[in-house]
C-alpha cells in the first residue's frame, strides 16, 4: 500500500470495461484510482458505423461517465513493469500501483490480405473511422462502395450507408451474420435487400487482394470498389505480450476465473482483452460492462484480504442496427446461442436505440452510486464442462459484436 495510506490501482483503458472497473473501485475511500486512457473523450464504440455515416459523433465526454473520484490521465500505456509496479507512459513519465486493472480493449486485427491494409479502411477505433469520412465524403453518391465481413459491424455499417443512397456490396466471406439464427438472418437479408445492399454470401466470396479501385474475391471476381470498409476480424493490443505477461493466441491476457493474470495477482484483466481460463466470452459492449466490475471486485477483495469469486458472465441477445429505421434484437441464451427469437423491423431499431442509450445512463450511474449495476449470472456449469473439455482454444480473429 502506498506511504500506508491509500491504495493505488491504475486502470489501463477507459473503454466500456475500463470505466465500469475504475468507477467500481470507488466504493472505498481509501483507493486511489488512476486511469490511463490514450483519449481525453470517451468513445461509444456501440455507436462507430453511425459515426462512418455521420449520424452520431459516437464520444461522451468523461464527466459524463467517470467518477469524480477517478483520476484521468490521457495518455498511452507503452509497458507494465509488473516486478516494479508502474506503467511505462509514451510521454515519458510513469505511474505507480500496488493493483492494476488490464482493460485496453480491442482493435482493427491485421487483415493478412494482399492490399488492404494500404487500400481498406478498418473501422475498429475513432481514429479509423475519423480517417475515412473525409474519403467517403469525397466520393460520389454513386460511388462503388464494398464492406468487407459479415458480423454485426459489417452489417450495421453496409445498412446506414445504403439508408443514405449509397451504392453497397457486403462481402461476406462466408454466410451473412454467423451469430444470427437462421431466422434472424432472414430477417436481415430482408432489409439488406429493401435497402438496396448487395449481399455476396458463400466459400468464394472471402477477399483475396484489395487494390484502390477494386476487391479481388476467391473466384477470382473482381468488385469496383472506390471506397472499400474492413470490418473482418478484431485483434488486441499487444502490450501484455510486450510487457512479459502471458496471452493467449491472439494477445489477450490469460487470466484464471478471477480475471486474475496467471503470472502476477495484482494484475487482473477486463473485456475484450481478457482470457478467463483460456476461454474468453464474446468480444463486445455486452461482456465488458460485465466484467469491468467483476475486475474491480477481484481488485477489492484482495484489498480486503478475502478470496476473489469466479467471474461470471450471462448473454441475452446481440442487437444489430439496419440504418435508423429498422433493426434486430436476436434473443440467445444465457450461455450465447442464439434462439429461433427475435424482434425485427421497426420495434427492433427501437430496442437497439434503447440499449445503446442505457449503456451511458448505466455508466453514469455506476458514477454516482458505485456498486449498483448487476449482471445476467452465466451458467457456471457449462463453463466447467467447456474447461474439462479443454476446449480452449479461440478464433485467431473475433468478430466484435455491436452489443
Amino acid at each position: 500500500m502506498t506511504e500506508n495510506t491509500r491504495t493505488e490501482v491504475v486502470v489501463v483503458g477507459g473503454g466500456y470495461s475500463g470505466v465500469m472497473a475504475a468507477n467500481r473501485l470507488t466504493q472505498r475511500d481509501d483507493v486511489a484510482v488512476t486511469l490511463v486512457n490514450p483519449r481525453p473523450v470517451f468513445v461509444d464504440r456501440v455507436r462507430l458505423h453511425q459515426l462512418v455515416g455521420g449520424t452520431d459523433e459516437a464520444v461522451v465526454e468523461y464527466r459524463k461517465v467517470l467518477a469524480t473520484g477517478v483520476r484521468l490521465v490521457v495518455d498511452t500505456v507503452t509497458r507494465i513493469d509488473a516486478a516494479g509496479r508502474s506503467v511505462a507512459l509514451a510521454s515519458g513519465a510513469t505511474v505507480g500501483y500496488d493493483h492494476l486493472v488490464y482493460a485496453v480493449g480491442s482493435g482493427s486485427a491485421d487483415p493478412g490480405v494482399q492490399g488492404a491494409a494500404e487500400f481498406a479502411f478498418p473501422i475498429a477505433t475513432l481514429e479509423e473511422v475519423q480517417r475515412l469520412r473525409p474519403v467517403l465524403d469525397a466520393a460520389p453518391a454513386t460511388a462503388a462502395v464494398t464492406v468487407v465481413g459479415a458480423g454485426p459491424t459489417g452489417i450495421e455499417t453496409a445498412a446506414e450507408l445504403a439508408e443514405q443512397g449509397r451504392t453497397v456490396t457486403l462481402v461476406c466471406g462466408g454466410v451473412l451474420g454467423p451469430y444470427l439464427h437462421a431466422r434472424g438472418r432472414r430477417s436481415v437479408a430482408g432489409r439488406l435487400a429493401a435497402l438496396g445492399v448487395t449481399v455476396l454470401e458463400g466459400p468464394d466470396t472471402k477477399v483475396t487482394a484489395v487494390t484502390g479501385e477494386a476487391v479481388r474475391l476467391g473466384n477470382g471476381r473482381e468488385l469496383p470498389s472506390a471506397v472499400t470498409i474492413w470490418t473482418a476480424g478484431f485483434g488486441v493490443p499487444d502490450l501484455a505480450r510486450r510487457s512479459g505477461l502471458r496471452t493467449d493466441a491472439l494477445g489477450r491476457l490469460l487470466t484464471d476465473e478471477t480475471l486474475t493474470s496467471v503470472d502476477d495477482v495484482r494484475i487482473v484483466a477486463a473485456g475484450d482483452s481478457a482470457a478467463p481460463s483460456g476461454l474468453p466470452y464474446r468480444m463486445g459492449c455486452q461482456s465488458a460492462v460485465q466484467l469491468g466490475p467483476q475486475a474491480a471486485r477481484t481488485v477489492l477483495s484482495r484489498i480486503a484480504g478475502e478470496e476473489p469469486a469466479p467471474v461470471e458472465v450471462g448473454f441475452a441477445g446481440l442487437c444489430v442496427s439496419l440504418g435508423r429505421r429498422a433493426g434486430i434484437f436476436q434473443v440467445a441464451s444465457r450461455d450465447d446461442v442464439a434462439k429461433k427469437y427475435h424482434i425485427g423491423g421497426r420495434p427492433g431499431a427501437k430496442v437497439k436505440e434503447l440499449i445503446c442509450r442505457s449503456i451511458i445512463w448505466q455508466l453514469g450511474y455506476e458514477a454516482r452510486k458505485p456498486g449498483v449495476r448487476t449482471w445476467w449470472a452465466k451458467d457456471a456449469e457449462r463453463q466447467q464442462r467447456l474447461l474439462r473439455a479443454g476446449r480452449g482454444e479461440a478464433p485467431a480473429a473475433a468478430e466484435r459484436a455491436a452489443v
